[in-house]
């Protein structure tokens, strides 16, 4: 499993981490029900804090993308078949994405180049999705 860190990147790690596996599951790099490495082993491959990466699969396991179970490596966690409800989808992408457009403000584009970049975004995903 191949998981990049930023140092440069203002994130903290274990959002990093958390970004990284989620990213894996979403290109097919990382199998539902495929174990995670174990946490030592994961912190010292990125030399890391062990509890940078605890903190991480908590976040993953609060998220629904992998179980966890005590004494046992974390799972990826089956791939939701069906959406999420309205209100599950408005409580978790609602700030995220007001946070983007706040970030997009104090980086100087106005709401149509915003909208264009998601835009950019959403076709060269679906792009690589369709070379699959």
């Amino acid at each position: 499993m191949l998981i990049a860190l930023d140092e440069k990147n203002p994130r903290p790690i274990y959002l990093q981490i958390v970004a990284e596996i989620k990213r894996g599951i979403e290109a097919g790099e990382i199998r539902e029900g495929e174990e995670l490495p174990g946490v030592r082993e994961l912190a010292r491959d990125l030399a890391v804090n062990l509890h940078t990466v605890h903190q991480a699969y908590r976040e993953l396991g609060r998220l629904g993308v992998v179980a966890l179970r005590l004494g046992r490596r974390a799972r990826v966690a089956p791939v939701r078949r069906r959406p999420a409800s309205r209100a599950e989808i408005e409580a978790s992408l609602v700030p995220r994405v007001a946070e983007l457009l706040t970030d997009a403000f104090h980086l100087g584009l106005s709401p149509e180049e915003f909208r264009t970049l998601v835009a950019r975004v959403i076709e060269d995903r679906h792009r690589k999705e369709t070379r699959r």
